[in-house]
């Protein structure tokens, strides 16, 4: 009689989370139960309660995994963006994109589906990490401004995040009815430029 194989501890977890996101790209951050997961996973639903104790805390570690791979893009793309400040920035921003097409099941999780940043610590720093690849690239840019005139380095990459999250809701991950009168990627790069030029961050266009 040969046993029947089940799944490891550490694989078992990663299933529900693989099966949880196919079901989020399908149907929504709260179109599916655990117990879908499951039945999507191959396994009962009992199984689910041994790693996570709701659909909320699965979608956590979604959003958690998301964040790993989102903030390793964006460091990624600041480091090898140079030789510039705004070249830096501007590959942020494509990275920003990028990840939102990559990943779809993971950018939901992460941004749209009502689960706080602050729900686990690992999570939180993670999501903390991302954000402070823009927090020091809006540092780098403004360090040739008097120290007294610099904007807060966490507001110029609060309005960076938010004009990248509007460019991939609106026109990067084809919203119903709506066209891009442009490339994503080009509508970015140009706004980030617009803005940045506003706060004296780089040089006005002659």
């Amino acid at each position: 009689m040969t046993k029947k194989r089940g799944y490891h501890h550490g694989n078992l977890r990663q299933a529900l989370v693989d099966a949880a996101l196919s079901l989020i790209e399908e149907k929504g951050p709260t179109g599916f139960s655990l117990s879908e997961a499951a039945k999507t996973a191959g396994v009962t639903p009992a199984a689910v309660y041994r790693h996570f104790e709701g659909r909320e805390d699965l979608i956590a570690e979604i959003a958690r995994q998301g964040y790993e791979v989102f903030a390793d893009l964006l460091d990624y793309a600041y480091e090898t963006g140079q030789p510039s400040a705004l070249a830096s920035f501007e590959a942020v921003g494509r990275a920003y994109l990028a990840f939102a097409r990559k990943y779809p099941g993971h950018y939901v999780a992460m941004f749209e589906s009502g689960i706080s940043v602050q729900r686990t610590p690992d999570l939180y720093q993670v999501a903390t990490r991302a954000l402070g690849v823009m927090e020091q690239a809006a540092v780098t840019l403004s360090e040739h401004i008097p120290a007294e005139n610099r904007p807060p380095p966490q507001m110029v990459s609060a309005h960076i995040w938010a004009m990248s999250h509007g460019v991939v809701e609106l026109f990067a991950r084809g919203s119903p009815g709506t066209k891009s009168p442009f490339p994503p990627e080009d509508l970015l790069e140009t706004g980030i430029g617009i803005y940045l030029r506003g706060l004296g961050l780089i040089p006005q266009d002659k």
